[in-house]
């Protein structure tokens, strides 16, 4: 069985997860509407990415005889001042997410939940890679931000991802 206190700090990392899908969905709409089709694939992939790391919570959860209280997802923003802006948003919410992911195994060590510190071992490391992602693509935009072709080539190459 589950410590509430552990249940508590995962059912709030699901919510979290699940605004993060939510925020990448925002995110595929922007860009779906400013007509780079590729950003918006990365982003519904990255969207899917997020829903299955709450379902992972969600279903290791139900597995410990904890239970799952979902919460209400807040409202994500819906327009960004370019594709750079909201690829620096994207770099800046994983550096979120991998303190709230820190912070649960923080509490996990103090729980002495150790299946639980098992489980988070593969989101710490997951947590990486979505960083090095998006910094690699905020990179890109730095150094392409001026000319509209590359972004249209970068936009192409985002529109890849999942066919690997």
């Amino acid at each position: 069985m589950i410590s509430q206190t552990m249940q508590d700090a995962i059912n709030e990392q699901i919510n979290k997860e699940m605004f993060s899908s939510y925020l990448y969905l925002s995110m595929a709409a922007y860009f779906e509407n400013t007509g780079l089709p590729g950003a918006a694939k990365w982003m519904y992939v990255q969207s899917g990415e997020e829903n299955e790391h709450a379902m992972k919570l969600f279903h290791y959860l139900v597995d410990r005889g904890g239970k799952v209280a979902l919460k209400a997802i807040a409202t994500p923003q819906a327009e960004w001042a370019g594709p750079m802006a909201a690829f620096v948003e994207v770099y800046a919410h994983e550096q979120l997410v991998t303190k709230s992911i820190h912070d649960l195994y923080e509490v996990a060590l103090a729980e002495k939940d150790y299946a639980t510190q098992v489980l988070l071992q593969w989101f710490i490391s997951e947590q990486v890679e979505e960083e090095k992602n998006a910094a690699e693509i905020v990179d890109s935009m730095k150094r392409i931000e001026a000319h509209e072709t590359a972004v249209l080539q970068l936009d192409h190459r985002l529109g890849k991802r999942g066919n690997d």
